[in-house]
């Protein structure tokens, strides 16, 4: 790798709710991996108007813009910061869904492309005790079964409603330098493998 390239990071939550705990610590996630020395692009799934994956739809009309708008700015990256609500003790629809439509493969490229040989940083909060750990045990079989290389290190943060600030930051410094040192690793890992 170049010595002036920096690492591209993608940087998203599996919410869609404007006030969500997740894109919180995506936020301060994506502060320390360009701290770190990463290119971040930090996106929201709303943004996306994605609908359900549907075979025959695809068929029919190929994939939606949304979808390849999505694609190819995973395709871009090196890496995610993935922060991942945990819904009925599962990852959201939101977010299964944008991974369905943009592992889906075109005539033109190899299988999974915006996945294979990726690396991944997971992180929840959530109301519950157990701060979204158990949805991250499924996003972390998914993302691997893609191709994706998750670092064994997580974050999970607990009774989210009651840990962060008004301005978004967390009211734990523990918590905070957890997030921010995962961010530094993916980052490091990228710049390693990258080289």
């Amino acid at each position: 790798m170049a010595e002036n390239k920096k690492v591209k990071i993608v940087a998203l939550a599996g919410s869609t709710r404007e006030g969500s705990d997740n894109k919180k610590l995506v936020k301060i996630a994506a502060q320390a991996a360009s701290e770190a020395g990463a290119n971040v692009s930090v996106i929201d799934l709303r943004d996306f108007s994605l609908p359900l994956f549907d075979e025959d739809l695809e068929k029919r009309e190929g994939a939606p813009d949304p979808a390849k708008k999505l694609k190819n700015i995973l395709k871009s990256s090196d890496g995610f910061l993935i922060a991942s609500p945990e819904y009925n003790s599962s990852i959201t629809g939101v977010l299964k869904n944008a991974i369905d439509w943009s592992s889906r493969p075109s005539p033109d490229e190899p299988p999974l492309v915006c996945f294979q040989g990726k690396t991944a940083a997971i992180m929840s909060a959530s109301p519950g005790g157990l701060g979204g750990l158990r949805g991250l045990v499924t996003l972390r079989s998914i993302l691997g079964n893609i191709g994706v290389l998750v670092l064994p290190n997580q974050v999970s943060v607990s009774k989210a409603h009651e840990a962060f600030n008004t301005d978004g930051s967390l009211k734990d410094a523990k918590q905070t330098a957890s997030i921010k040192n995962l961010a530094a690793q993916l980052v490091s890992t990228l710049q390693k493998l990258n080289n």
